[in-house]
């Protein structure tokens, strides 16, 4: 058992069991050996993937309860953050998880079949397409994404995947206040309204992050998301 995970986890009020432990240690050394073949992540140092991938995934946790998702999506996964890190916390959680980069779900369908892990659906391909799509659309309890993207374009992707009464997360680096109220319209629009904003720094750094949880209050309409390519080009 790798007792400097268990350390890091244990000191940020992530403690895990052996077997978790086990595979997060799995995990770490395939997106290292997959990471000289493929662009997986720019972080290959062992503590550096413990925090900035495994610990800031699974925070969430300490913020939103995870016990109530029956059925998660991630949108923008990559190298599956926060996806793979909650699902192996979270056993029993349907989890689904979206790229549009082909290497990437290929490299995810190994480490899901490495580590054992039931109940996962890899798609490649856009959330703009998937999210009109009758067997995706509003059937999530949960949409997170750890994407770059801005919060008004983001939500246009992941909004539609969600149950009303469900929620839409996005993970944040930094302060967030401008992109939440540049966001205001596209929120409305889709059928969503900002629930909680948390601000906090990475256990033991000085590495600030924010998670917003959107709750979702409607439907939304059937025009969004609109076709592929236009969130980016012209944000609600």
């Amino acid at each position: 058992m790798n007792r400097k995970l268990e350390e890091i986890l244990k000191s940020s009020d992530l403690e895990c069991t052996e077997v978790q432990v086990e595979k997060f240690e799995i995990y770490k050394n395939m997106i290292q050996e997959w990471n000289k073949k493929i662009n997986i992540t720019s972080i290959t140092e062992d503590a550096e993937i413990y925090m900035k991938h495994f610990v800031d995934s699974i925070i969430v946790k300490k913020y939103f309860n995870m016990d109530k998702v029956d059925k998660m999506i991630d949108i923008g996964t990559g190298g599956g953050f926060p996806g793979i890190p909650l699902k192996i916390i979270y056993e029993e959680m349907e989890v689904t998880l979206l790229d549009s980069l082909k290497k990437r779900i290929i490299f995810l369908d190994e480490v899901v079949e490495t580590l054992e892990l039931e109940d996962v659906e890899l798609i490649h391909g856009r959330a703009e397409d998937f999210g009109t799509d009758e067997e995706y659309r509003e059937q999530y309890d949960l949409s997170i994404s750890r994407a770059v993207a801005p919060l008004n374009i983001l939500s246009e992707y992941c909004i539609p995947f969600v149950k009303v009464g469900g929620c839409f997360i996005s993970m944040k680096s930094g302060d967030v206040d401008k992109e939440i109220e540049e966001s205001v319209k596209a929120l409305e629009i889709l059928g969503g309204r900002v629930k909680e904003t948390i601000k906090y720094q990475l256990p033991g750094t000085d590495i600030s992050r924010s998670i917003i949880i959107i709750e979702k209050f409607r439907d939304t309409p059937d025009k969004d998301p609109r076709k592929a390519g236009k969130p980016t080009k012209k944000p609600l």
